[in-house]
């Protein structure tokens, strides 16, 4: 009666690991070289759990890269008959002068692995290890890629929105390319409705490489979310004519932007506004409706100041001391709400804005001579018991 004919190892068999990292090598980029020596090592670590007995040390992998051949030893000590005590170690001298006559006790001798067992090992072990390869290359290429746009705007797909925390899954990017990204509730913008399928630009705060692959910070509130919106609307942004010199936002409401222009015959406010307002007009829109004051920057404080507080009228603006970044703005009595604005959001943008700490009084105020911030409360302070204009009210 015929033998059966043992059933081969499942797995990959030694040329085809040797083949498989090549082609790794060629078109991921992965050293040959050293996915190799991760494969020698999950082969000697998979055969250790199995003989814990063995001693990890004596455990030999070697790679015949010429034959595309894997071989596992197992290293002996050889020591006299009355000193054997560990087989899974030791051999005997009678033993060792049976295999070469030249042994002697404190020899090392290499003894192969039965072949069946070894390719079991290596066949599953070298197969898991290049697919990990292959995992982590995918990880890192995603990673590269998504990296470089670190700052920029993406358009992702709303995938999944979580029930309990309001979070939303988006997917970013196209094909073996694309991944998972999650908007916070945090970085989202309060009323701003988002559903399964929504197409949504967002800024990519951070890309990071974890464990279980590349994560990629992404908000919808960062206020280089507006200046990157006006870089792809406006060309005289992009090509540097015009800078955006500062941004302050409150996400869903409000935004004051401040420009300046390199060129004298670049009008900045106007370029960002566009032909019948068109630009910004697009920009509003992709906001869902979010206010921009467009303002321009100047080197004199008190005039960026007094710009940054429209848009109400600012009759004198006093500015501390030198070093002191806080100021005084007079504006006139019926425009003190208005300069102020609801809840005292245009006072508390413009302060943002300028980076200055802001005091608003009407013309009207009679203040202590010698102190010229007087007793007075901020502007955000004083925002909440400051009655509301009409014209407050519409902005």
């Amino acid at each position: 009666m015929r033998g059966k004919k043992q059933k081969e190892p499942a797995g990959m068999n030694p040329g085809e690991i040797f083949a498989a990292l090549e082609l790794l090598e060629q078109e991921r980029g992965i050293p040959k070289q050293a996915m190799l020596e991760k494969v020698l090592k999950a082969i000697a670590s998979a055969y250790k759990k199995d003989h814990r007995d063995v001693e990890e040390e004596n455990i030999l992998v070697e790679a015949d890269e010429e034959h595309r051949q894997l071989r596992m030893f197992i290293r002996k000590t050889v020591v006299d008959e009355e000193d054997y005590v560990d087989p899974f170690n030791e051999m005997p001298l009678e033993e060792a002068k049976a295999i070469s006559a030249r042994y002697e006790v404190g020899d090392m001798v290499n003894v192969p692995v039965d072949k069946m067992e070894f390719g079991r090992i290596a066949a599953g072990n070298g197969k898991q290890v290049i697919i990990q390869g292959l995992r982590e290359a995918e990880r890192e290429k995603v990673y590269g890629e998504f990296n470089s746009k670190e700052k920029e705007i993406l358009t992702g797909v709303v995938t999944r929105i979580d029930p309990r925390n309001g979070a939303a899954s988006l997917r970013i990017g196209t094909g073996a390319e694309s991944t998972e990204a999650l908007l916070l509730a945090g970085e989202q913008v309060p009323g701003e409705p988002l559903e399964e399928g929504m197409h949504i630009k967002v800024y990519v705060v951070n890309v990071r490489l974890s464990a279980r692959g590349p994560q990629v910070l992404i908000s919808r509130t960062h206020p280089d979310l507006v200046r990157r919106l006006f870089e792809l609307e406006v060309p005289e942004i992009f090509d540097g004519s015009v800078e955006v010199k500062s941004i302050a936002r409150e996400a869903g409401s409000r935004t004051k932007m401040a420009v300046w222009s390199r060129e004298e015959n670049v009008d900045p406010i106007g370029a960002c506004v566009g032909p019948r307002g068109q630009r910004v007009a697009a920009i509003v829109d992709e906001l869902r409706g979010e206010k921009i004051d467009i303002i321009k920057w100047s080197e004199d404080p008190a005039e960026f100041i007094a710009a940054a507080l429209a848009p109400a009228d600012v009759v004198e603006v006093r500015m501390a001391e030198e070093g002191v970044k806080a100021c005084r703005c007079v504006v006139p009595d019926d425009q003190l709400s208005l300069a102020i604005g609801k809840e005292g959001q245009n006072a508390r943008l413009a302060a943002r804005l300028t980076g200055y700490k802001i005091d608003i009084k009407p013309q009207s105020y009679q203040g202590e001579d010698e102190d010229p911030f007087g007793p007075a409360a901020p502007a955000e302070e004083e925002a909440l018991s400051a009655p509301e204009s009409p014209e407050a009210l519409e902005e």
